[in-house]
């Protein structure tokens, strides 16, 4: 995916919703009225501080709802640091981990790449195509481009 390719087609890099932190995103309605079974959260500046490992306060119900809504093995988390092959050993994929309670999904390509990886954490048997997806990250030409490049719904 090329900066030129996202000028030719705008609308990769605009999320379906707008909020200005994960708690005030509805997942329930996201899962009953758009058919939603399991979310991919970014970290940095998503759900903690960029650079921290512990919850942010304004993202912690948030996080707590999607956990809630979707079950914990189907909230995950996409890093473009944590989980790729910059992060030897997957270590601070581990640190995450445990300060957060949910997965980080191992992946070698970072965004807008890695969604194989993606696909393979939740298995077919709880998401049979992207499209069952959301998308949640604060950086339109990674977190949304992601999404919207596979059919996610984007926040």
């Amino acid at each position: 995916m090329t900066l030129g390719s996202i000028i030719r087609r705008p609308y990769l890099a605009s999320p379906h919703v707008t909020v200005s932190n994960v708690s005030e995103v509805n997942y329930k309605a996201m899962q009953e009225k758009c058919g939603i079974k399991a979310v991919i959260f970014d970290k940095d500046n998503t759900l903690t501080a960029p650079y921290e490992n512990t919850i942010h306060p304004l993202a912690s119900d948030g996080l707590t709802n999607a956990i809630r809504t979707f079950g914990r093995s189907n909230v995950a988390i996409l890093s473009n640091s944590a989980g790729t092959l910059d992060d030897p050993g997957y270590e601070d994929a581990a640190e995450i981990e445990e300060a957060l309670n949910i997965k980080v999904i191992h992946h070698d390509e970072k965004k807008p790449g890695g969604l194989n990886e993606v696909l393979d954490h939740f298995g077919s048997d709880v998401v049979s195509d992207a499209s069952e997806l959301c998308m949640v990250g604060d950086r339109l030409l990674t977190d949304v481009v992601f999404g919207n490049l596979y059919g996610m719904l984007t926040v």
